[in-house]
């Protein structure tokens, strides 16, 4: 269709797509995609590269296409370049010991722990010898106000004693070295 204000008096005719007056068409084109609202700006997924694993552990896929998780070994990685398709965690070279050289093992070094009551020990013996002293001292003692303060010394050193006296005290107060 031709607009009215290009059409001549009296010249009603149809235009051909090759003709002169093919270029108001162009125009027309241009017009209605000026009216036609503008395609929306959207965001674009632009692949990156493939960082090197950071940490320990990686999230990658089976053979079936389910979810596993991969130990990237730093140590192992240094020695050889690590395939996508490395171990599980807990697979099956993390659990046979055979598979690791002996030279790369740490040697099992035994440790030998001495304990030493010692300290606990003469404090009781310590304890025992001011028990008899005063038992010692009481035996010989004629005045009552020395008698009584003897005996309430004594009494202390007997209590100190019993707490101290026993196989859980020396455990507590035991030296490692």
């Amino acid at each position: 269709m031709t607009p009215v204000s290009q059409m001549r008096a009296g010249a009603a005719q149809p235009m051909a797509a090759g003709t002169a007056a093919g270029a108001p068409q162009a125009r027309r084109s241009e017009e209605e995609k000026q009216a036609l609202p503008p395609k929306p700006v959207t965001d674009e997924y632009v692949p990156s590269e493939k960082r090197e694993p950071s940490g320990l552990y990686r999230l990658g896929s089976d053979g079936d296409g389910r979810p596993k998780i991969y130990f990237d070994d730093p140590e192992r990685a240094a020695d050889a370049p690590q395939a996508p398709d490395s171990a599980p965690v807990g697979g099956p070279e993390r659990d046979q010991g055979e598979k690791v050289p002996e030279e790369k093992r740490p040697a099992k070094k035994t440790e030998r722990c001495t304990g030493d009551t010692g300290r606990a020990d003469r404090e009781i013996e310590r304890l025992k010898k001011k028990r008899a002293e005063l038992e010692r001292r009481l035996s010989g003692e004629t005045d009552q106000v020395k008698i009584r303060e003897l005996e309430r010394k004594l009494a202390q050193v007997e209590s100190e004693l019993r707490q101290k006296d026993n196989d859980t005290y020396r455990r507590r107060r035991t030296a490692f070295s």
